[in-house]
């Protein structure tokens, strides 16, 4: 792409200050390299989607979402507004400033900030295929069971504090109080049941683990990852198999290419979508086939 000269960069300011810093470098260099940047931050959920249905077209070349993957997620959410609206489209840049950013990691962008301004200026966009849940977007994954409450219930204040181990403390949680029942899946057409199921658009998780190898952004497909058996130690050995990367050689895991899914359990329980809560149960699961203009690294 031509380099942008007419930046908007939606921000999350509740990264911190070391995030913080690698943000003001980034745009540093984007002023340096001719850029005219335009920030603006969020102040409670929902304005980074708000921000990037309502950009002006005109004014602006390129949105440049600055946050975590839960802003991320909003501001895929505010360009599927856009095209509801019948406002011009907008591709879409990332600076990753949370704990995960495994989106970054599924397109490959390095997160020192040489890269991440590198990638805003010459990067290439393409045309990625969120899945729909509840008619809300996710960029890379979503799920129910065990980590549908773990992302509902970890304690934020201990988020900012111990990154990543936050979500450790609330996974043993969890674990004592006993997995949820299992959930009732209309995979397709056909009827299947699963103590957690995680639909994957891209193939990592929870930072770069893997747990749909072939799952990739930019295919109109979703691949869920059944795991069927339930129970404290059946989670453990879930957890350990996808930090270890073979979840695909577990007997009692499925993982297969699906484009629509229903998944019925106790009413109101959270369905997690890119770390965040996006809606609750039953759930209807698909594919956005319009999709979206995401810019990945040169």
């Amino acid at each position: 792409m031509a380099v942008s000269r007419r930046l908007l960069v939606i921000h999350n300011p509740t990264a911190g200050r070391r995030r913080r810093r690698r943000l003001d470098d980034v745009l540093h260099l984007l002023a340096e390299a001719g850029c005219t940047v335009t920030l603006v931050p969020t102040t409670k959920r929902g304005d980074a989607e708000d921000f990037a249905a309502t950009a002006v077209a005109d004014e602006v070349d390129l949105l440049v979402a600055a946050g975590g993957d839960g802003t991320l997620n909003e501001v895929a959410n505010g360009l599927a507004r856009r095209r509801a609206l019948g406002l011009p489209p907008l591709p879409m840049a990332i600076v990753p400033l949370g704990t995960a950013n495994v989106l970054a990691a599924e397109i490959g962008l390095a997160e020192d900030v040489a890269s991440i301004a590198r990638a805003i200026l010459e990067g290439v966009p393409r045309r990625v295929y969120p899945g729909i849940a509840n008619g809300r977007r996710f960029l890379c994954m979503a799920g129910s069971g065990l980590d549908a409450f773990v992302v509902q219930d970890v304690n934020h204040r201990l988020k900012r504090l111990l990154g990543k181990g936050a979500y450790v403390l609330e996974t043993l949680r969890r674990l004592w109080l006993g997995p949820p029942e299992p959930y009732r899946l209309v995979i397709d057409g056909r009827p299947e049941t699963a103590a957690q199921i995680i639909l994957a658009k891209g193939h990592f998780y929870g930072g770069t683990f893997v747990i749909a190898r072939q799952a990739r952004l930019e295919e109109p497909l979703l691949w869920a990852c059944l795991f069927r058996r339930g129970g404290r130690w059946a989670a453990l050995r879930y957890i350990l198999a996808v930090m270890l990367g073979v979840p695909h050689r577990l007997r009692d895991v499925d993982i297969l290419p699906v484009r629509r899914v229903a998944i019925e359990g106790r009413a109101a329980d959270p369905v997690q979508g890119d770390g965040d809560t996006v809606t609750r149960l039953p759930a209807d699961i698909g594919i956005d086939e319009e999709g979206v203009e995401l810019v990945f690294p040169a």
